[in-house]
């Protein structure tokens, strides 16, 4: 009995220290899984990029990709025509509404034609030649024009003028649309997209988010761990409506975004970079539709003391501050450095500059605290500029001192 009691003890020791074995291998085996999710979190740098729709942020993103497929110039190919009878549609829904009317009456029934030929192509499918006949007679009537440049309020697409200057290319069978084509086309993001890349021993993780109201919600699952936010503001919207509401306005929009993302918790130590996107056509809107239309506060005049940054209108600098205060009101209580950069996206040499400059703060060892531009501002900041619009801001201390000159 005691020898069967004894042998039965020995055999529940030695399942009892098997199974505590088997622990400590799990355990350690998590141990090294965790700690190797540390080093490889060491190494990645995760970058959103928000701001409200139609700011330019897909073609952020785009200017990053290298290269595209057939595939995906085939995609662009076929919203580029979705473009191309939108933009013309809604021209002829604000000359009905503002009465506006036809250089040539003939017209008239042309866009009225125009309508059914909204559709999606099929993949392969070459521009209707009939689209390409109406479309130019179209463009061509001074009403139509005049409607185009009414077409603020409706948002007509920015890429009218410059797909509409090119129909006869846009319609050739061998049609493939180059970069700037794809750069210059609109499409509604939805969802999130991700791009990964590697860049002297990091990764970094550059994520694209719908700024549309109802894509907004997604945002928050993108918020964990973010290394550094790259808000964009399409200054030429400062007299647009938004697509998904017309009763109310881009920049006031961006504004209110902005001061969320800028005061959120999840974002406290996280660097914020401002881009101040679309310059090139904030300067064309601005000679024909007020700033101060949108802004009554603002008397047009340039502050006491401010900096001449566009250097052939004078006038412009005055807008621009009133857009710069309102941003730098929003961020004036923050801690951390926020900065500021004057971006045209479509350009892309300047963009790849601005770009390359952010990834090299962090290269630099800003990562761990905050994405620092001092290194940014005195390497830059002395290079030409097109157009005479300054690639970044010039800092003493924060954004909010500069804006405020």
């Amino acid at each position: 009995m005691g020898a069967c009691n004894s042998s039965e003890s020995y055999t529940r020791r030695k399942g009892l220290t098997s199974v505590v074995k088997l622990d400590v291998m799990t355990s350690q085996a998590i141990d090294r899984m965790l700690k190797n999710d540390e080093k490889r979190q060491a190494r990645e740098v995760k970058i959103l990029l928000l701001g409200p729709g139609a700011s330019g942020k897909s073609t952020i993103l785009i200017i990053h990709l290298d290269g595209f497929n057939g595939y995906e110039r085939e995609e662009f190919r076929r919203q580029i025509y979705v473009n191309l009878c939108q933009s013309m549609t809604t021209a002829g829904t604000i000359m009905e509404q503002q009465d506006v009317s036809f250089e040539h009456e003939s017209n008239r029934a042309r866009m009225q034609s125009l309508v059914p030929l909204v559709v999606d192509l099929r993949s392969g499918q070459h521009y209707p030649t009939t689209t390409l006949d109406t479309l130019t007679k179209l463009w061509q009537d001074a009403g139509v024009r005049d409607a185009f440049s009414r077409g603020a309020g409706a948002e007509i697409l920015e890429n009218a003028t410059y797909f509409y200057s090119d129909l006869p290319r846009l319609f050739q069978c061998d049609y493939t649309p180059n970069n700037q084509d794809i750069l210059r086309c609109r499409h509604k993001t939805t969802g999130i997209s991700e791009s990964v890349y590697e860049c002297n021993s990091l990764t970094y993780r550059l994520f694209d988010v719908g700024g549309q109201r109802t894509e907004r919600k997604k945002w928050v699952h993108c918020f964990e761990n973010v290394t550094a936010v790259m808000f964009l503001v399409a200054m030429s919207g400062y007299d647009l409506c938004l697509l998904e509401d017309k009763e109310s306005n881009q920049m006031q929009e961006a504004l209110m975004l902005f001061d969320s993302i800028c005061n959120t918790q999840w974002f406290r130590r996280t660097a914020i970079i401002l881009f101040l996107n679309k310059v090139d056509l904030f300067k064309e809107r601005i000679l024909f539709s007020p700033i101060r239309n949108h802004f009554p506060d603002y008397d047009g005049k340039l502050p006491h003391g401010g900096r001449v940054m566009f250097s052939e209108h004078t006038p412009l600098e005055a807008d621009r501050l009133i857009i710069d205060r309102r941003m730098a009101c929003v961020i004036k209580l923050r801690r951390h450095c926020t900065d500021a950069a004057y971006t045209t996206a479509i350009n892309t040499s300047l963009m790849k500059v601005v770009m390359a400059s952010v990834y090299d703060n962090i290269v630099s060892g800003y990562v761990d605290q905050v994405l620092g531009m001092k290194t940014l501002t005195e390497k830059y900041c002395s290079l030409p500029s097109p157009n005479g619009i300054p690639l970044i801001l010039p800092r003493n201390r924060n954004l909010s001192e500069q804006m405020s000159l």
